[in-house]
């Protein structure tokens, strides 16, 4: 897929983090996508003008997985500058979310799976969300 022409400000994104009772994190394998092709990522995108994060996160969540959420509570945010001339910069804003529901990707994914901190060097994590997760256990 062609790549679209990056902005040229900073892009507001929400990364929803969900742990499972073993500590592991749900992240998505990103399919037919102009950004992170075939990486894997947490559950999020961005912000549209006059949402607030929550609801981004809330809309994001619910539209790529199925999942409600039941309870979202912000964690941090983290600056996700360009990994080279003419990508695209973001500033990540991570909640972690209690969901129910069953789980169901739509055509943005074409994976899941349950990733413990073991798990993150053998998989390609897009968007930096590997430090944002780490960054996560630490404070868990």
């Amino acid at each position: 897929m062609a790549k679209a022409p990056a902005p040229t400000r900073p892009v507001p994104v929400v990364r929803v983090i969900i742990q499972n009772p073993r500590g592991e994190v749900l992240f998505l394998r990103r399919a037919r996508t102009a950004y992170g092709d075939r990486g894997w990522c947490l559950p999020g995108g961005k912000i549209d003008y006059g949402e607030t994060v929550e609801e981004a996160a809330r809309k994001e969540l619910r539209e790529e997985t199925k999942l409600d959420c039941l309870e979202a509570r912000f964690l941090f945010y983290q600056d996700s500058l360009p990994p080279e001339p003419g990508s695209m910069h973001c500033i990540n804003f991570y909640l972690e979310c209690k969901v129910s529901g069953e789980l169901e990707m739509n055509p943005e994914s074409s994976d899941w799976a349950w990733i413990g901190p073991a798990d993150l060097d053998d998989l390609e994590i897009v968007f930096r969300n590997d430090e944002g997760v780490r960054r996560y256990w630490e404070l868990s």
